[in-house]
């Protein structure tokens, strides 16, 4: 799997989630118009998307087909200087994909003497240092964050 086909999965699968959407509900929802397998394979980068079918699920999710397409300049979180992460959630990955992102967060807990458990506002050069330890782009690793489930929208103050 090329790496453009692997950013192309995680932001569709992204836009999806931001949507509350499961694969089964992109289904039930397009009223068996796109098939839950074959979105799941366009996510994986399994299977290759034409550009029309592209515009088609642009369609279907209400949002342009930039939006869709992996860009190399900066995240809306990059841009914004922060990112949200909802630790309930983050305790429950597996250790060996998560562990650095837990300790890291940890740390910034207790610099801050932040001890909510629910939520973590990351700063954009805390992204930065995190991107170099997970081999990534700051914009790959929010891509991962929002793949793992514990990325919060942009502003959001609030897990979802």
């Amino acid at each position: 799997m090329s790496d453009y086909a692997r950013a192309l999965g995680a932001r569709l699968r992204a836009i999806r989630q931001q949507q509350g959407l499961s694969l089964q509900g992109v289904e039930e929802k397009s009223s068996g118009r796109w098939k839950a397998v074959v979105v799941g394979s366009y996510e994986r980068g399994d299977r290759a998307v034409t550009v029309a079918r592209l515009s088609e699920l642009a369609d279907f999710y209400r949002v342009p087909m930039s939006e869709l397409l992996p860009d190399p300049t900066p995240s809306r979180h990059e841009e914004s200087g922060r990112v949200v992460l909802d630790l309930e959630r983050l305790l429950h990955l597996p250790t060996d994909e998560a562990g650095a992102l837990l300790r890291y967060a940890r740390s910034i807990q207790q610099q801050r003497g932040d001890y909510n458990g629910r939520v973590l506002s990351i700063r954009a050069d805390d992204l930065r240092a995190l991107a170099i330890i997970y081999d990534t782009s700051p914009s790959g690793l929010t891509d991962r964050l929002s793949e793992w489930g514990v990325l919060i929208g942009g502003d959001a103050r609030q897990p979802q």
